[in-house]
């Protein structure tokens, strides 16, 4: 489908700006610059009124781009010392599950009063996918489904994906904790025949992910066929670093066009306690991580990445860009998000009797 020339005429010009801020992030020395200065810049253009705009095949290849660099970092080794960390990994998604729900429980206790013109039950549905960690677009999606207010949704796990993102990088590099991985990825030599072998092989799998009908299918397509590729032993390229900062550019720019003008009027008090939660689920989540770090042996702050509130995408680039564990964290996450996909809605329905057909239609 063909844009129209105003549509692509505002796509590059948000992508001139992210593309300015980012520069300038990097000469401040920022944490993750090349995502959060596009993050940053377009969410605030976005709700002063500014005609921005993100184009959906530049994210699609931004994470196509990202899953296929962090997939070159399951060498057999790494992969079986992930494998032997599957009974962790079971443990942070039950702990996801429940602190989601509870978040839920809570944001329903703190805000229900406020919002009288809804229903009881679609407040319930709200502050429920509102809570869940992970799946962002995919619970606004059931939401909707479920009789609850999607738009309320969407700005709460927009508003916490922010958050988490701005502040865990932040907080890491001003502590010095970064720089601990030991894990580098399977060939940091860039062979052009590889690297156009490697992307179409990773392609391809986003294309099968995508027409199975899977969530994130140019992120998890993209990693499943790398990661596969890499723990068979076949070296073919490294990703230049180019495309890296290219695609957590796009990736920022996605992010940051969320918050348009309207944002700042969505039930302020909503959004406060989605915000005052959400600095809450990361201080619990660190907690849960010490203890996890604890029980496995693996380094506390890896283990923040792991099991913090953030988006997939957004927390394995935070591994990646200040070496942090990232196959860990890859990992961590992707089977997250799995289980929060495939298990959020039947709890919602066994929890408050919504209808089960309504939610899983295609």
């Amino acid at each position: 489908m063909s844009l129209h020339p105003s549509s692509l005429l505002r796509i590059a010009l948000t992508l001139l700006a992210a593309w300015l801020a980012a520069e300038a992030c990097v000469a401040l020395h920022t944490p993750l610059p090349w995502m959060i200065g596009p993050l940053l810049v377009t969410a605030a253009l976005s709700m002063a009124g500014a005609p921005t705009k993100s184009s959906i095949a530049f994210r699609n290849a931004g994470q196509w781009t990202i899953a296929t660099a962090l997939g070159l970092y399951f060498t057999p080794e790494v992969a079986r010392l992930v494998s032997g960390l599957w009974w962790a990994i079971g443990l942070a998604i039950v702990w996801a599950l429940l602190l989601g729900w509870g978040f839920g429980a809570w944001l329903y206790r703190t805000t229900a009063p406020c919002l009288p013109q809804v229903s009881e039950r679609a407040m319930r549905a709200t502050c429920y996918f509102a809570g869940a960690i992970g799946g962002a677009s995919e619970m606004t999606l059931l939401s909707e489904r479920g009789g609850a207010r999607a738009d309320l949704v969407a700005a709460a796990h927009s508003l916490r994906v922010l958050i988490v993102t701005v502040t865990i990088p932040f907080a890491l590099q001003w502590s010095g904790l970064h720089g601990l991985d030991n894990l580098p990825p399977a060939t940091r030599v860039v062979d052009a025949k590889g690297l156009v072998i490697l992307m179409a092989a990773a392609g391809v799998g986003a294309l099968v992910m995508r027409r199975l009908g899977r969530a994130n299918p140019w992120f998890l397509g993209a990693l499943l066929v790398t990661l596969l590729i890499t723990v068979s032993g076949v070296t073919l390229s490294a990703i230049p670093q180019w495309m890296v900062n290219a695609a957590q550019l796009v990736i920022g720019v996605s992010l940051g066009v969320r918050f348009s003008r309207e944002f700042l009027h969505t039930a302020p008090r909503w959004m406060g306690m989605v915000a005052l939660g959400t600095f809450a689920l990361m201080g619990v989540c660190a907690l849960f991580a010490v203890g996890l770090s604890w029980l496995t042996g693996q380094h506390w702050v890896t283990l923040v990445l792991s099991t913090s509130p953030g988006g997939i995408a957004e927390m394995a680039i935070t591994a990646k860009v200040l070496q942090l564990g990232v196959p860990v964290v890859t990992a961590f996450q992707v089977c997250r998000l799995v289980a929060v996909l495939l298990l959020v809605a039947p709890f919602y329905h066994r929890l408050y009797g919504g209808s089960k057909a309504a939610l899983q239609k295609a």
